[in-house]
C-alpha cells in the first residue's frame, strides 16, 4: 500500500469521524429525547392502567348483575356461559365466542406453522380481541361484556344476538365467503331512544399480539407492521423497527391490517374509518414467541335506529399478491381496496418491475412445476439474457479503453504535473472522441443491474411461494440457512452463520476482483492510483453485506450468489472472445475516418472539458495581469 493510498484512508477516516462528531446530538437534544422517552413511557403506563381500570369496571358491573342488579340496559346479556361457534371452508377456520360475539381465533389451512404442524394460527382468544363500543345516554354498551345467543348456525353463517332489558338487541351477522373473506354487520334493534339524537358513530378497539410464525425473528419482524389504506390516497404503515404508541392518523381510512411477513388480518369498513384513528405498534422481545403488540382504535358510522347496519369485511389469509387481488373481487363494498399492497413490492420503479415483470415470469415458471430453487435460477438466467446486449455494449466500451491505454499513456505523458491535470483529462477525452469511445459506457452494467437487484430484494422475501420450500441444503428458502448456531445473540451477526450469505459475499469478492482488474487495465496516470483506493473499498463491501444479509432469507442470498456467478461467467467469456488486435484495428479505422472528416464534432464531455480548460486558462491569465 503506497503513501497516497494510506493518506486517502486517513482522510476518509477523518471525514467519517468528523461527520459522526458533527452529527452527534447536543446536550439539549439528548435532554429532549430523554423527556420524549419519559413521556412515551408515561403514556404507555397510563394506557395499561386505563385498560386495567376498564377491565375492573366491567368485572364489577358483571358482579353487580350477578347479585341481582338490573340497572344496566343489557342486564339479561351480562350473565351466561361462553360457547364457541366455528365457521370454516377449505381455506380457513374461524372461531367465534358467544361472550363478546366476535371472532376469537383464526386458523389458516394448507400452510405449515413454525413447528411444521399443518395449519397456521394467526391469532387466538389469548392474544386478540375485537370490541365494539356504543355510547348511550345513560349507559355504555361494550360488546366484550355481553353474552350473545347464536342462531342461523352453519359452516358459513352465524347470527349472534345480545338481548337488552327493553326488548331491543345488538345483532352480529357473519357470513364466510369461499376463500379468505369474512362479511359481517352490526345492527342495533329497538335501541333508538338509548342514544343521543346526534349520535352517528361507534368506536372499535382491536388488539393483537402478533405471533412469530417463521424461524427468523429479526427478519420476520422487518415485515410485520400495522398497515392501513387511506381513502383518498395510498397505503402506509407504522415503522416496523420503532415503538409507536397511539399514533394519530387524521386521514379517513378504508381498512387497517395487522400484517405479518406472510399472513395478514385486515378489517375493512363499508362506511370508512373516520379520521383520528389511533394505531399502536410495540416491538416484543426475541424469544417471547411474539413479534409486536398491535392496537387500533377506530371510529365508523353507526345508525341508532337500526335501519342501516354497520357493515364490515375481514381478509384473513396469506400475503399472496395474485390471491389477494382475486379475493378482493369478492368484496361487496365497491371500493378500490388495493389490498395487494399488503405484499411489499418496493418503491415505485422497483414495484413497477415486480408488478409487471417479476410476478408474471415467476408465475409462468412455477406453472411448469419447477422447484422454487430452479425457478430462482431460471429467473436469473432470463434476466441475464435480457440485459446481455447492454452488458456486452458496456463491456466493449471498457475493452476499447483498455486497448487504447498504451496510446493514451504516450499521448498524455507530457501532462504529469499536478497543474496539468485538466489538460491531461482534456487530451484523453479528445482521443476518446476521435476513436469513437465513450468513457462512461463502463458504468452501464451497475446502472442496469441495480434496479433489478433492488426488485428482487423486495420480491423474494415477500414471495410466500418460497415459504417452507427446500432446495439443495436449504430447508426453507424464506429464511436463513445456518451452518452453525450458538443460541446467543451477537451484535451485528445474530446467533448463526448463513451459508448462502457466505457464498454471496465470497462471490462478491471474486466479482469485484474481476471488475477492478478490468478497470485497472484501462486507467491512465492518476486514475490508476485512485483505483487502488476504490479497490480496497470494493473489497470492504462484501463485509458490509455479510452483516446486512446474514439474517436475510436464503432464497435472496442464493439469487444474489447465482446472479454474481453468471455475471462473472459472462465477463470471463467476453474477455476470452474479444480479440484486442482486431478491436484496435477497428478503432484505428474509426480514427482515420474522423480525422478525414473535419466537420466531425468532439463528444459532449470532451467539449465541456475543453470549455472548462479555456475558462481556467483565462482566469489564470487575468490573475497574472493583476499581479503586473
Amino acid at each position: 500500500m503506497d503513501k497516497n493510498t494510506i493518506i486517502g484512508f486517513v482522510l476518509i477516516a477523518v471525514v467519517l469521524i468528523g461527520f459522526s462528531w458533527f452529527n452527534q446530538p447536543s446536550a439539549e437534544q439528548i435532554e429532549a429525547q430523554r423527556k420524549e422517552d419519559s413521556i412515551a413511557a408515561v403514556i404507555k403506563e397510563n394506557a395499561i392502567k386505563k385498560q386495567q381500570a376498564e377491565a375492573e369496571a366491567r368485572k364489577a358491573k358483571a358482579d353487580s348483575v350477578a347479585k341481582g342488579d338490573t340497572t344496566s340496559l343489557f342486564f339479561p346479556a351480562l350473565n351466561g356461559t361462553n360457547q364457541e361457534i366455528v365457521l370454516k371452508n377449505d381455506k380457513v377456520e374461524l372461531t367465534f365466542d358467544t361472550k363478546g360475539g366476535t371472532i376469537s381465533k383464526a386458523l389458516i389451512k394448507n400452510f405449515e406453522d413454525r413447528d411444521n404442524n399443518m395449519g397456521v394460527i394467526l391469532f387466538d382468544q389469548k392474544t386478540q380481541q375485537m370490541n365494539f363500543m356504543l355510547a348511550g345516554k345513560q349507559d355504555n354498551i361494550i360488546t366484550q361484556d355481553l353474552y350473545f345467543t347464536p342462531s342461523n348456525v352453519s359452516d358459513s353463517t352465524v347470527t349472534m344476538t345480545a338481548e337488552a332489558g327493553n326488548g331491543g338487541s345488538i345483532v352480529f351477522d357473519y357470513r364466510l365467503g369461499k376463500d379468505y373473506l369474512l362479511h359481517f354487520s352490526l345492527t342495533a334493534n329497538g335501541l333508538a331512544g338509548v342514544f343521543a339524537p346526534n349520535y352517528k358513530e361507534m368506536d372499535i378497539e382491536w388488539n393483537d399480539l402478533a405471533r412469530q410464525q417463521e424461524k427468523g425473528f429479526t427478519f420476520e419482524n422487518r415485515y410485520t407492521s400495522v398497515t392501513y389504506k387511506e381513502k383518498l390516497g395510498g397505503t402506509d404503515y407504522l415503522n416496523e423497527t420503532s415503538e409507536k404508541i397511539d399514533e394519530k392518523i387524521e386521514e379517513t381510512l378504508d381498512w387497517v391490517a395487522f400484517k405479518n411477513q406472510f399472513f395478514s388480518a385486515a378489517l375493512i369498513a363499508k362506511d370508512d374509518f373516520r379520521g383520528g384513528s389511533l394505531l399502536t405498534s410495540i416491538p416484543q422481545e426475541k424469544g417471547s414467541g411474539f413479534l409486536k403488540q398491535f392496537n387500533a382504535k377506530l371510529k365508523t358510522a353507526f345508525d341508532p335506529t337500526g335501519a342501516q347496519p354497520s357493515e364490515f369485511e375481514m381478509y384473513i389469509g396469506p400475503n399472496d399478491f395474485r390471491l389477494i387481488k382475486d379475493v378482493e373481487q369478492q368484496s361487496e363494498f365497491g371500493k378500490d381496496l388495493d389490498l395487494e399492497q399488503l405484499v411489499n413490492l418496493g418503491w415505485w420503479l422497483v414495484r413497477w418491475i415486480n408488478r409487471w415483470f417479476t410476478i408474471y415470469v415467476f408465475d409462468w415458471l412455477t406453472s411448469w412445476g419447477f422447484s422454487m430453487g430452479i425457478v430462482l435460477i431460471l429467473i436469473t438466467l432470463l434476466l441475464k439474457v435480457i440485459t446481455f446486449p447492454m452488458v456486452k455494449k458496456s463491456y466493449m466500451s471498457s475493452a476499447k479503453m483498455r486497448v487504447l491505454k498504451p496510446k493514451l499513456d504516450e499521448a498524455t505523458k507530457e501532462y504529469n504535473k499536478p497543474e496539468d491535470a485538466m489538460k491531461k483529462q482534456q487530451a484523453m477525452m479528445q482521443m476518446y472522441s476521435q476513436y469513437g469511445v465513450s468513457p462512461l459506457g463502463g458504468c452501464l452494467p451497475m446502472l442496469i443491474q441495480f434496479p433489478i437487484w433492488m426488485a428482487m430484494f423486495f420480491f423474494v422475501p415477500n414471495a410466500i411461494q418460497l415459504r417452507r420450500e427446500s432446495f439443495m441444503w436449504m430447508d426453507d428458502l424464506s429464511t436463513y440457512d445456518p451452518i452453525i448456531e450458538w443460541g446467543t445473540n451477537i451484535w451485528g451477526i445474530g446467533d448463526h452463520l448463513s451459508l448462502t450469505c457466505i457464498l454471496f459475499c465470497v462471490a462478491n469478492v471474486l466479482y469485484s476482483y474481476m471488475t477492478m482488474r478490468q478497470q485497472k487495465d484501462q486507467m491512465v496516470g492518476t486514475q490508476a492510483e485512485q483505483m487502488k483506493m476504490m479497490q480496497w473499498m470494493m473489497y470492504l463491501m462484501p463485509i458490509m453485506f455479510f452483516f446486512m444479509f446474514n439474517d436475510y432469507s436464503s432464497g435472496l442470498n442464493f439469487y444474489y450468489f447465482i446472479s454474481l456467478f453468471f455475471s462473472a461467467a459472462i465477463m470471463w467469456t467476453l474477455r476470452k472472445t474479444t480479440n484486442d488486435e482486431k478491436l484496435l484495428a477497428i478503432l484505428e479505422a474509426k480514427y482515420k475516418e474522423n480525422k478525414n472528416n473535419p466537420t466531425k464534432k468532439t463528444s459532449g464531455l470532451a467539449s465541456r472539458l475543453a470549455a472548462m480548460q479555456k475558462q481556467a486558462e483565462e482566469l489564470q491569465r487575468q490573475r497574472q495581469n493583476q499581479k503586473k
